[in-house]
């Protein structure tokens, strides 16, 4: 493995770009993968290892692969998970514990301090900032989940629109059917069409059957993590 591959890899990883360092085995040939372009490379990569690559983005680890009678090793690089979560209300209490045990940084938005506050979320960066302002400077990458869960269009909707305009590959809203009906004609208005539209989960969850807060901060996780790696095989 080529010293300075390596290091261009972590250099993207470092700065928040998911990466994918490719070695043909055989001949020490690497590449940089990441989800939009081939960063760095020697020579042309074969189709079949490009999109092993970019399904490896949304896994950790490393693995090897067979084509074209050449056997490769893909190494994802990449900036942790993290959780962004819109509103401090109970629901959150339970999610939050639960997305830092798999491995989530969680970040927590709400701009009412009486209910963002380290006694009811010890251990998370909270910001008290409308959304509006806070997402821009939160860097949304594909390995960001975005959940909001205020049930205030004014709170949840710059959040939703700001994680549509990113690659985060989790977006969830809590709400009624009903309600996300009318949160979709809103979102439509800001120019949204219906492809990014399907990509927020509402009501927010795998239906579980579960009612109260931890039950459906499971359901939440359980499918952030479905969502994750859904594109991930191969």
């Amino acid at each position: 493995m080529k010293a300075e591959s390596l290091s261009r890899a972590l250099e993207l990883a470092r700065g928040n770009t998911p990466v994918v360092l490719v070695r043909e085995l055989a001949t020490a040939r690497a590449w940089l993968v990441t989800r939009d372009r081939i960063e760095a490379g020697e020579a042309s990569m074969p189709p079949e290892v490009l999109a092993a690559a970019r399904a490896a983005l949304a896994r950790d680890g490393a693995r090897t692969l067979e084509a074209d009678g050449h056997r490769y090793l893909l190494q994802t690089l990449a900036p942790p998970l993290r959780l962004v979560v819109i509103g401090a209300v109970h629901i959150a209490q339970r999610l939050v514990p639960l997305a830092k045990i798999v491995g989530f940084e969680v970040t927590l938005v709400d701009p009412r301090p009486a209910f963002a506050t380290a006694e009811r979320f010890p251990g998370v960066e909270i910001i008290n900032g409308w959304p509006q302002e806070v997402m821009p400077t939160l860097a949304l990458n594909s390995r960001t989940a975005v959940v909001t869960l205020s049930h205030d269009a004014k709170i949840d909707e710059p959040a939703l629109a700001a994680a549509l305009a990113s690659e985060a590959f989790y977006i969830g809203a809590l709400g009624s059917r009903g309600n996300h009906e009318k949160r979709l004609a809103r979102l439509r208005r800001l120019g949204f069409g219906e492809q990014a539209l399907a990509r927020i989960a509402a009501p927010v969850g795998l239906p579980l059957g579960g009612r109260a807060p931890a039950e459906i901060a499971i359901a939440i996780l359980a499918e952030m993590i479905q969502s994750r790696y859904k594109n991930a095989e191969g």
